[in-house]
């Protein structure tokens, strides 16, 4: 059975950066034909996709996010990291790690709140 657990930092400051960690267990981050994505869901509003990193570590991201957010790998501790900065009020959401083939295994997701 394929779990992922998020880590994050439950409250962020304005213009700082946010780091969200995934924690991949019964599957490799390295497994061939998964991806590994950070998805969110703003309040009152749906799912937005962040960006993934893929089985050979290549990244892809959000148009709308790319000049903010990185994804990274430790293969050493089946896991990946996404990190967003300078981040706003907007970016309040609560985060969530995805992977699998086609979007298949979710974790619980964890709120980030970006307040002074």
């Amino acid at each position: 059975q394929v779990q992922l657990q998020e880590s994050g930092p439950g409250l962020v400051k304005p213009s700082q950066s946010l780091s969200l960690t995934c924690t991949v267990s019964g599957a490799s981050v390295t497994t061939t034909d998964y991806a590994w994505d950070c998805i969110r869901q703003l309040p009152g509003k749906g799912l937005e996709w962040i960006g993934a990193i893929n089985t050979r570590g290549v990244t892809f991201y959000s148009p709308f996010l790319k000049s903010r957010a990185f994804i990274a790998r430790d293969t050493s501790k089946n896991q990946f990291i996404l990190q967003l900065t300078s981040v706003t009020p907007e970016d309040t959401a609560v985060y969530y790690c995805v992977g699998g083939a086609a979007y298949g295994y979710w974790g619980q997701g964890t709120q980030v709140t970006v307040s002074s």
